[in-house]
């Protein structure tokens, strides 16, 4: 899996549905940004719950782009693993192999 092209497909689809009928990604991106804000969770907190759901939904897409955007709000290496292995604990066998994608993506985007 390259997470770089993971990104720009998550982008290409985006971009069509605002395209086609703005109202519908305006509508789902206002959700997302009032969702996944800073409340009684953190932004790190919620990106991490996301990530770890996004891995037992085995979306490569979902797991590239919650990487990154735990990772840009201060997720370190070690959280991102934890999360890998709390969900390969309540999900099994298939959530340590998308864990594969969770690697692609510390690897592309996790700087030091």
């Amino acid at each position: 899996m390259n997470p770089e092209k993971k990104m720009e497909e998550v982008g290409r689809v985006m971009g069509a549905i605002k395209n086609d009928d703005g109202k519908y990604m305006n509508s789902f991106m206002e959700f997302m940004q009032n969702t996944m804000g800073n409340g009684s969770l953190s932004v790190k907190q919620k990106e991490l719950i996301a990530l770890a759901l996004s891995i037992a939904a085995r979306c490569e897409w979902c797991i590239t782009y919650h990487v990154k955007c735990a990772i840009d709000a201060g997720a370190t290496k070690k959280e991102l693993m934890e999360t890998g292995y709390v969900t390969v604990l309540m999900y099994g066998s298939q959530a340590m192999m998308e864990m594969n994608s969770l690697l692609d993506a510390i690897e592309k985007f996790y700087k030091n």
